[in-house]
């Protein structure tokens, strides 16, 4: 928890609804409900900053499995091929603090949060941290140890219908990927 979300308790009067927030759901390690939890997830959203505190959001997904449990204080997720960027990944190297959200939209409308450090592993180095792990599309992988878990309530999570991956993974087919979908290119050439 951090200092200004103490502040903006005091500020608006729910700190003691905070306190038995903390107490009563959010614990420094994952336990066995949660390591089920995790392992049946397809997909995380992931929050990074870099040394400066500015801040990119991330989607992973994988097949179920994709995420693994190294021990109830540790997990980790490969890094698959991607456009190059690696915006998250650099801001690991300068700030190693991260946030994972894992949503079940399909079956159980919840949400495990993830707040911790991050480590970035590369692919050759992955049997020192985890032997029987194997995944030939990763390229490195990111272990996380968690300094909290907690819960996100379920009352304003959707149900989706899971159209059992419809996607084309792994492909580098620019209009597969969605292309300019969002039209950067023409945009960029409208302002010159």
């Amino acid at each position: 928890m951090s200092q200004g979300e103490r502040d903006l308790q005091e500020i608006h009067g729910t700190k003691r609804r905070a306190d038995a927030f903390y107490s009563n759901q959010m614990i420094d390690y994952l336990n066995e409900e949660m390591q089920h939890y995790l392992l049946r997830q397809t997909f995380i959203f992931i929050a990074t900053s870099d040394k400066d505190g500015n801040c990119d959001s991330s989607f992973k997904a994988g097949e179920q499995g994709f995420i693994h449990l190294l021990d109830d204080k540790r997990l980790m997720y490969p890094e698959y091929r991607g456009n190059g960027v690696m915006a998250s990944l650099g801001n690991i190297l300068e700030n190693p603090h991260i946030g994972l959200l894992l949503i079940d939209f399909f079956d159980d409308q919840i949400g495990l949060h993830i707040n911790g450090a991050a480590e970035i592993i590369e692919n050759e180095n992955i049997h020192e941290v985890a032997p029987n792990v194997t995944d030939d599309r990763a390229e490195r992988w990111v272990v996380v140890t968690v300094h909290e878990a907690y819960i996100h309530c379920s009352k304003h999570i959707p149900h989706l219908v899971d159209t059992k991956n419809l996607r084309d993974w792994g492909t580098d087919d620019t209009a597969k990927k969605g292309g300019d979908y969002f039209k950067v290119k023409q945009s960029n050439k409208d302002r010159k």
